[in-house]
């Protein structure tokens, strides 16, 4: 949406005057950059940092939720969005107040600490930490039933509310701090999702991203102070958080804005399956001569491509991802046309296995170096997150000693821990944050269910 005349018209007139304030350069040590000069060279350089809820790369795709509301804001004011990733917060406000950016879409924590340099802008957010554990009657409704109580956790922040909750409480708490070096607050989800664990800890927002994996958290065990946060600009963008905020305002319960907070926070993100089409008929979808034509041109089984699609959309042609990838195969749409699969015909189950069929071709190039049976664990995998993601685990792998050529018990541990910041902010990983533990799974489920396959289903 295009920012209202009156706000225009307002800003128009304030321009005259800040422009000639900021080309300056700086104010006060400041970096002196508003809307003027933004509008000017028609770019808004964000800043953000990798993870589940800002910006992440999936499937060679960029996807996040404050990436996408800064596309929607970028877009509101006519100008190309250019994003900048950094490791922290601190740094991005480092970056900020040197100029290497203009806008901070993260949720930025308001702190006393920065608020001679920033203006909040934006939406504040209300986070808290909450006790991650499963749904039933057995679930913890009150802190004071945390006494007697097994909480894993990582260290920092977490470990940290809990010591001090602990000692609120009179002591009792049984608080098992885990080493990042090999997990990660994501770990320690799935593990109490898994019934491995019964208890962690995280914060809102990040347990709210993980019940649409795991259906059966509950996770409104409330155990810290809300903390507010929001985007930020320079002290010297005033103009800039104007139009922030009033974006933020005007768009706030749009269609636009209101699909975005669904694909991160709501949309289950792990669909159901149902069994083998029929056994007795040796038929294990009604797609089985397609998969059959098209898995000699990769020299596949044809059973290891139906296992593949059975994973992607239980072999539903119109099915359409919470991250938009769609049809049989569920190819995301830039991959789609790059492999020439028609607009519009995403839903045709031929042209879909056709599309997947050259996409799985070209990415085994990429790995040519390793044998046939092994390569296509390392296919399937970056099939699933992206061939970047399966590049920094192999990468790590070599690094940590371990054989960059074999994906089981090697680089299957290291895309498990793209997701633990220790390691997708580590100098050989280039595409950072991803949520790894789906492709450990999904190489597996498939790789299981071809053989599966193989016992029930003649070739």
């Amino acid at each position: 949406m295009k920012l209202s005349y009156v706000f225009w018209s307002v800003l128009c007139l304030s321009l005259l005057f800040y422009s000639c304030q900021s080309r300056k350069g700086t104010v006060n040590g400041e970096a002196a950059i508003d809307l003027p000069e933004i509008m000017e060279r028609g770019e808004l350089v964000v800043l953000t940092a990798n993870s589940s809820t800002s910006y992440f790369n999936y499937r060679g795709e960029p996807m996040g939720f404050q990436y996408e509301l800064a596309q929607q804001f970028a877009r509101s004011l006519g100008l190309k969005l250019k994003l900048k990733v950094v490791n922290n917060p601190s740094e991005m406000v480092r970056c900020l107040i040197r100029g290497e950016g203009d806008l901070v879409a993260y949720n930025l924590d308001i702190t006393n600490a920065w608020k001679d340099s920033l203006i909040y802008c934006g939406e504040e957010n209300i986070t808290h930490q909450v006790i991650v554990q499963r749904r039933g009657k057995d679930a913890l409704k009150d802190v004071t039933q945390l006494p007697g109580k097994e909480v894993y956790t990582t260290s920092g922040k977490y470990y940290d509310r809990l010591m001090n909750l602990n000692s609120e409480l009179g002591g009792g708490i049984n608080v098992h701090k885990v080493e990042t070096d090999s997990v990660s607050e994501e770990n320690l989800i799935t593990w109490v999702a898994e019934g491995k664990i019964d208890y962690t800890v995280a914060t809102n927002e990040i347990a709210k991203i993980n019940r649409t994996y795991y259906p059966n958290l509950d996770i409104g065990l409330v155990i810290s102070f809300d903390q507010r946060s929001s985007w930020a600009v320079r002290k010297t963008s005033p103009l800039l958080a104007e139009a922030a905020d009033k974006w933020h305002k005007e768009n706030i319960n749009s269609s636009e804005f209101k699909a975005s907070a669904r694909r991160y926070f709501e949309l289950n993100k792990r669909p159901t399956h149902g069994s083998i089409l029929s056994v007795k008929d040796g038929k294990i979808s009604h797609y089985d001569d397609l998969f059959k034509k098209y898995a000699p041109e990769i020299d596949w089984d044809w059973r290891l491509l139906a296992s593949l699609a059975y994973t992607e959309s239980n072999f539903d042609s119109t099915a359409v991802s919470w991250a938009g990838a769609r049809g049989l195969m569920q190819l995301m749409p830039a991959t789609a046309r790059a492999m020439g699969l028609p607009e519009g015909k995403e839903q045709n189950p031929e042209e879909s296995i056709k599309a997947a069929v050259k996409y799985i071709g070209a990415t085994a190039k990429s790995f040519s170096k390793i044998p046939q049976e092994e390569r296509i664990n390392f296919v399937l995998a970056s099939y699933n997150s992206g061939i970047g993601h399966v590049l920094d685990a192999m990468a790590l792998a070599e690094k940590y000693g371990k054989n960059k050529y074999v994906w089981r018990d090697n680089v299957e541990n290291f895309i498990l821990l793209k997701s633990n910041e220790e390691y997708f902010t580590d100098s050989v990983c280039k595409n950072g944050y991803f949520r790894g533990i789906e492709t450990y799974n999904f190489v597996r489920d498939i790789t299981s269910r071809f053989e599966q396959y193989k016992k029930k289903i003649k070739k």
